[in-house]
Parts: structure tokens; C-alpha cells; sequence
């Protein structure tokens, strides 16, 4: 690691404005350097709490800073506006060192580097208690077929169902008009100068992003008059990519079942019974996942749907599959048993990623034939070898050039741990009781 070029990455301040719907983030290195970045709530808000608003943009502050603080890793961090007490500091400190892994691994950095957030009192931040919570439910939209998964075993399910998004708007507009429920944009404004400092030397690499996503749904159910904050996450995220220096590195660690738990004794503790989080897919594989959406979404959503990162990159502005990145590649092999051949192929502009000889190193990667798994949201091994079983049946000739084990008794419909409330686990589990 660099001898440190700052001593101190400061949290200067937050501040939020409703007139004009803005909340900026302010941070500093030493005071010497500045970053601001805004998110624009860009909806009518609801009657809201106040309290509760400020708690909610107190917590984004903590979890945004992530972007910043890793471009140079200040050794002391500094808070002059927000309370931390002991509890919150270990809580924003396991959040950087565990989300800040695959950064470690890229950088070929320590990955047992600590990241101490300070506290600010020396007692416990007191919940809020007030009138009763409000109802409803608010989907986080990502473009992909998981949270499309979420939006139709809810629908006409609950009352007061709504999704939001943050940033992509030309990508997502098709796909939300689709949907067609009530929808909450919101838009993020990254501090570009971070990247001068990237070509100087700083570091940049892969941040907890679903923990900054999780963070800005709160404030977004806050503003909307909404109690649950709800995504879209699998127990696929709970596996670890790879092993580096000993320590287990999860490029999903903020989608995993670990951050969801921490994360929710944070809200607990600091917002009370107000605001719940919670992913409706925890129980399930991403292959149950991907059955699931074949036979309850596919139809609807072809054409509208992505779940290619190039897709939302900056310079973009509509949906795509490139069909030559990881992610593309699982997805195909996730949906080869339950989606017939010419739609699929119909959906990747005619191309067959399962024949593609370019991306046979890549799938040796997900099957963990060889190599390390990619870093990408992408399915468990086991899944991966499950589908290329049932993928092999379809295409005899993938067997000789694909050899693994895949133990009989495994079964991608058994369900695993979850920790979303009894009422809407009953309505997951009705559905998968009708097959």
C-alpha cells in the first residue's frame, strides 16, 4: 500500500433541500479536497417526518462516502456532521472493510486493512417513536429480471405497491411504463473530479454499491410515504467469489444475507420500526429465480428487460445484452431451460451464447472449471453446473467440452434462510407452492 497522501478523509456535511428536492454530500481529504455529490428526488413527496428524513440522509452520507474514502484510504476518518455511536461505527466499519474486498483484491491491497469509523457519543442513538409506521411497499428497479420477479409475485398481492430507480431513466423508462405501477426517480450526480485524481494515481476499484442503493430507498420510502424498502437479492449473493490472501472476497457482499442482517439491526436501532428492509428473493436460487421469471415474466418483459452492466454505463441510453460479458453469458445459461431456444436467442440479437467458442473461457469460469469465478452478480457454482446439466441435454454437444460434478441430491428449488417478514414470506411461498 501507498504511504497515505492524506491523513484524514473528513464528512463535512450533509444538507438537505425539499424546495428544490436535492440532498448534497460533502467530504473532504485533510479539508484540502473537496467532493459533493447530490441525489435529486425527482417525485412530489408524501407528508413525512422530519426526524426521520434526517436519519435516513444521515445514514446515505455514511454509506455514499464509500466512493471517496477508497481513493486514498486516510488513515483517521472524521465526522463533523452526524451522530455515530458504537453501535453505527461498527456497523459503517464492517460495511467498508467487507465491501471494499474485491477493491482490495484488485489493488493488491492488505484485505484485513482496517477502516475505524469514530463515534461522536458516548451513548446509544435512541430509536424514533412517533404515530404508526405507514404502509406500503417500495421495489427497488434495476432493469434486470430479479426485481421483475419481486414486482409481479406482489402484484395485486399488497396494497400501495410502487418501484423507484436510481439514475439510467432513458434505459429504464420502457421497462417501468411496462410495469406500470407508481414510480420514484431519483438521480445521482457522481463528483466527476474524483476522476482526475484516478489518473494521478488514486485508487479506484469495486464499492458496496447495494449498500449505497439501500440507503437511498429509505430516503426515497421516507419521501414517499412508504415503510418497506424492498429488493431483489438471491442466496447466490451469499457465496464468495473468490479467496485472496486467505480472506474470502464477495464482489456482492452488500447484496449478500450478512449486510441484510446488519443492515436491518442498523435501521432498527436508529429509525425504529419505521422503515424495513428486506429482499423477497433471499430464499431462492438464482436458477429458481430464472425459472420463476420464464414462466411469469419472460413474455411481458422481453424487449424491455437487461441485466448487462454495459448497458448502464453513462454513455448509453437504451437497453442491450453485448453478449460477450459475464453476465451475459449466466443469464443465457440460467434461462436455457426454461425459455424455448428461438426466444432466447431472439432476445441476444440471434446469437447462441451457449455455442459461442469466445466465451467458453468464461463459462469454464462460472461452471468452476477453471479459474476463479468472474467478478459479476452472477449465480453459485452449483447453479451454474445445474443448468449446464439440463443445458447439455438440450445441446449434446456441450458435454464433452464441459465436465464437472454436480452431486444427485442437489436440488435448486430447495429454499434457503430469509429474514423478511412472516406476511410477505406467505405470499412467496404461495406462489412457489403452485409450482
Amino acid at each position: 500500500m501507498m504511504t497515505p497522501r492524506y491523513k484524514q478523509f473528513i464528512f463535512e456535511d450533509y444538507r438537505f433541500e425539499a424546495d428544490a428536492r436535492i440532498l448534497s454530500l460533502h467530504y473532504s481529504f485533510d479539508g484540502s479536497i473537496h467532493f459533493t455529490e447530490t441525489f435529486r428526488f425527482d417525485f412530489d413527496f408524501a407528508a413525512y417526518d422530519p426526524r426521520l428524513l434526517e436519519r435516513a440522509c444521515q445514514t446515505l452520507f455514511f454509506l455514499a462516502g464509500v466512493s471517496y474514502f477508497k481513493a486514498y484510504l486516510a488513515p483517521e476518518i472524521v465526522v463533523k456532521k452526524g451522530v455515530v455511536d458504537a453501535a453505527s461505527a461498527a456497523f459503517y466499519s464492517t460495511t467498508y472493510e467487507r465491501g471494499l474486498g474485491e477493491f482490495f483484491y484488485v489493488n493488491r491491497l492488505d484485505p484485513r486493512t482496517k477502516i475505524s469509523f469514530p463515534c461522536t457519543t458516548n451513548g446509544d442513538v435512541p430509536p424514533l417513536t412517533s404515530t404508526q409506521p405507514p404502509g406500503g411497499l417500495l421495489i427497488g428497479v434495476g432493469g434486470g429480471k430479479d426485481s421483475l420477479v419481486s414486482v409481479e409475485l406482489l402484484r395485486d398481492k399488497v396494497n400501495n405497491l410502487a418501484t423507484w430507480s436510481l439514475n439510467h431513466r432513458p434505459q429504464l423508462t420502457p421497462l417501468v411504463e411496462r410495469i406500470g405501477l407508481p414510480h420514484y426517480w431519483v438521480e445521482r450526480r457522481f463528483d466527476t473530479s474524483l476522476l482526475a485524481h484516478n489518473e494521478q494515481g488514486a485508487y479506484n476499484g469495486h464499492v458496496p454499491i447495494s449498500a449505497i442503493l439501500a440507503a437511498v430507498g429509505c430516503v426515497v420510502a421516507v419521501l414517499s410515504g412508504r415503510r418497506d424498502v424492498v429488493v431483489s437479492n438471491e442466496q447466490s449473493a451469499n457465496e464468495p467469489t473468490l479467496e485472496y490472501e486467505g480472506v474470502a472476497i464477495n464482489h456482492q457482499y452488500s447484496k449478500s444475507q450478512a449486510f441484510e442482517e446488519a443492515f436491518q439491526a442498523h435501521l432498527q436501532r436508529t429509525l425504529g420500526d419505521h422503515i424495513r428492509y428486506y429482499s423477497l428473493l433471499r430464499p431462492l436460487s438464482e436458477l429458481r429465480i430464472a425459472e420463476l421469471f420464464a414462466h411469469i415474466g419472460y413474455d411481458e418483459y422481453a424487449g424491455v428487460f437487461s441485466s448487462c452492466n454495459r448497458a448502464f454505463t453513462f454513455d448509453q441510453h437504451h437497453l442491450f445484452w453485448d453478449g460477450t460479458c459475464p453476465k451475459c453469458a449466466f443469464i443465457f445459461l440460467a434461462l436455457t431451460p426454461f425459455v424455448p431456444r428461438a426466444a432466447l436467442e431472439k432476445l441476444f440479437s440471434g446469437k447462441n451464447l451457449l455455442l459461442a467458442s469466445e466465451l467458453e473461457p468464461t463459462y469454464r469460469q462460472l461452471l468452476g472449471i477453471e479459474g476463479d469465478k468472474p467478478l459479476e452478480c452472477v449465480g453459485e457454482i452449483k447453479e451454474s453446473r445445474a443448468a449446464m446439466r439440463a443445458a447439455q441435454r438440450l445441446y449434446p454437444q456441450l458435454t464433452q467440452q464441459y465436465q464437472f460434478e454436480l452431486p444427485d441430491t442437489y436440488d435448486y428449488r430447495v429454499l434457503g434462510t430469509h429474514h423478511m417478514p412472516p406476511e410477505l414470506y406467505a405470499i412467496v411461498a404461495g406462489r412457489l407452492s403452485r409450482g
